[in-house]
């Protein structure tokens, strides 16, 4: 005859059954964290690809390369990990590379700094056919004391990078690709908008739209970069894409839904593409960390973009 397990018995079961559940969940929230902080964060890297057609675009086909928040420092971005970062991004024989900011780490996790003389320097050996273009971010100016100090520029991480042979376009405008096959377009990048701090968690922007947007002096199509994509809702028609970083999709993103991002519009504007009527919007993931060393679901990325008419 089979026996019934008595009350005893059963409450043995439960509790037996209790602790493997808590130490599987424990034991997974070990290596969830383990990846989050040690494996994505400091050994991924993907390049992330969209083709997007902007309503606004008139001219030919465009390959773009996004390079962005860097956030150089060890040991999640050595300076050898940068340059497999340039490696990699040359190999994909993009038409033009735009770097979209924050060169300096933005945690506190760093070991070891990386200069951002050398790293300017690995940068300067990126190259493209319409060529390599920056624009900054808000730690390459929170970092830089005497521009803190000054409450404006020149800001000491944009000088090194022109010296290095890598223009940056501060509220600036250049007319490129003129005999190409995209036909001639504009490249405008906006200076960054939490640039100066003047009180706590209080900034104040160096972006000047109007003044950028001036400079476009014709009708060919305009690119847009700027740092921060909490802009996008200010910018004109005029412009076919704006491309922004600065978010990192928020580093930790699961099922399209990033539980914090560093924008005030939160997940509207955390991660790749965004068409908003007749404006486009790409934000990439970029590649370092702010705040806490941590991605998970957000891996690191080069962004290739493929703009068609």
């Amino acid at each position: 005859m089979r026996m019934r397990p008595g009350p005893a018995s059963s409450d043995r079961m439960t509790r037996r059954g209790f602790l493997k559940g808590l130490a599987a969940a424990v034991l997974s929230g070990i290596v969830l964290s383990a990846y989050g902080f040690f494996i994505e964060p400091a050994l991924r890297l993907r390049v992330q690809r969209w083709r997007i057609r902007p309503p606004r675009w008139t001219g030919g086909p465009l390959r773009v390369a996004l390079v962005a928040d860097l956030h150089m420092g060890e040991p999640y971005m050595s300076l050898a990990r940068l340059r497999r970062v340039v490696a990699r991004t040359n190999a994909l024989g993009a038409d033009i590379i735009l770097i979209l900011g924050d060169l300096e780490a933005g945690h506190r996790f760093v070991t070891r700094k990386v200069s951002m003389e050398d790293t300017a320097a690995e940068l300067a050996r990126l190259g493209a056919p319409l060529g390599v273009w920056a624009i900054l971010g808000n730690h390459d100016w929170w970092h830089d004391r005497a521009a803190q100090a000054r409450g404006g520029g020149p800001n000491r991480i944009a000088g090194l990078l022109r010296a290095a042979g890598v223009p940056v376009l501060q509220n600036d405008a250049v007319k490129l690709g003129e005999g190409t096959d995209a036909g001639p377009f504009w490249l405008a990048g906006l200076d960054d908008q939490l640039a100066i701090g003047v009180g706590d968690m209080v900034f104040r922007g160096l972006d000047d739209l109007p003044g950028t947007l001036e400079k476009l002096t014709d009708d060919a199509p305009a690119i847009l970069l700027a740092h921060e994509p909490d802009i996008f809702p200010k910018v004109p028609d005029r412009i076919a894409l704006t491309f922004s970083g600065h978010t990192h999709g928020g580093q930790v993103r699961l099922f399209g839904y990033s539980p914090w991002v560093p924008s005030a519009y939160g997940n509207r504007f955390a991660y790749g593409h965004v068409r908003e009527g007749s404006r486009d919007l790409l934000v990439s993931g970029g590649i370092g960390c702010s705040i806490l060393p941590v991605r998970l679901g957000m891996v690191p990325e080069i962004t290739l973009v493929e703009i068609a008419a």
